[in-house]
């Protein structure tokens, strides 16, 4: 393969990742398919001069991918948890924390990029909280508090999501070092 294709081909993968490494302000799973489209590329790529992805660097990936996933559930949960939830709250806080990332992203389109981020941010954490809230007030009955539930689970997701989001930053490094200077 000439070596501007492989600089192409490149370029296409760390957008992509980056768009998915986006997407974990909404809950989803960006940063796995930052793994997905690295393993597809170390599979389907072969760099010029010893460059591109190899199965080091995709195991690499899922490894960090992993601890991203851990950071973000073990916060989650434990943030509602801690205030004493039921599973019940935790199960309808991540529900909610989906819900209020996408909802977030429409509130936050007047401004550009930064305002759908954060929105999604803090939509999210919003919607973590309402989910536990309810759960709460469903799975105890109407007089039961609800608020240490969701304030828990507000927190907790703020923490998660902020871990995920640096573990996917480290994750576009690592691809990053290993396309171009690996």
């Amino acid at each position: 393969m000439p070596l501007w294709q492989y600089y192409l081909w490149s370029l296409l993968l760390v957008s992509v990742s980056g768009v998915s490494w986006f997407a974990n302000f909404f809950g989803l799973p960006g940063n796995w398919i930052v793994v997905g489209g690295a393993a597809l590329f170390a599979y389907t790529v072969t760099g010029p001069e010893g460059l591109g992805v190899g199965m080091k660097g995709v195991v690499l990936l899922a490894v960090l991918a992993g601890v991203g996933e851990l950071i973000e559930f073990a916060a989650s949960a434990m943030g509602a948890a801690k205030q004493g939830a039921s599973k019940r709250s935790v199960a309808l806080a991540c529900v909610g924390a989906m819900v209020g990332g996408v909802a977030g992203v429409v509130v936050g389109v007047p401004v550009p990029v930064i305002g759908s981020m954060v929105a999604a941010l803090f939509g999210s954490a919003a919607g973590a909280f309402v989910g536990a809230y309810l759960g709460e007030k469903w799975a105890r009955g109407a007089g039961a508090p609800g608020l240490p539930a969701g304030q828990g689970a507000f927190w907790g997701r703020l923490w998660g999501t902020a871990g995920k989001l640096i573990v996917g930053a480290a994750m576009l490094v690592v691809l990053v070092v290993d396309l171009f200077f690996a």
